[in-house]
């Protein structure tokens, strides 16, 4: 492989691309959002119930019942939801650390499992 090629190779690591779906709960570090602007149903819903509630909607998701756009649309905390989750593309030390390394793992067209941040549980599907 020449030189050009190899570098080539390794660009695609340079950024990625994904949308995910957030659920915030009691222990997020910003307990509003969108659909909770005074953050009431966020402060009353558990850490394992944001993440039993994601699973479902993962569930739903890989099952065919509905696209990850229109689930993030309608369930999702994050603001990106207006765009069907997505959160274009980033590179390394623009998103919080387990969300960065859980995206750069994907395969493009994956689904990740559960992730937990310091803005709650998330599920990444990584589109580039």
């Amino acid at each position: 492989m020449s030189s050009a090629a190899a570098a080539g190779a390794g660009a695609g690591e340079e950024t990625v691309r994904a949308s995910h779906i957030l659920i915030k709960h009691e222990g997020s570090r910003r307990k509003s959002s969108w659909k909770d602007p005074e953050g009431r149903v966020i402060s009353a819903t558990t850490r394992a119930d944001a993440a039993a509630r994601l699973g479902g909607l993962r569930d739903q998701i890989l099952a065919g019942g509905a696209s990850f756009a229109d689930i993030a649309a309608q369930h999702s905390d994050c603001s990106s939801a207006r765009r069907g989750g997505d959160l274009g593309t980033f590179g390394r030390r623009q998103m919080q650390k387990p969300f960065e390394d859980a995206t750069y793992a994907l395969k493009v067209g994956e689904i990740s499992d559960i992730i937990d941040t310091e803005s709650g549980v998330h599920i990444i599907l990584r589109t580039a």
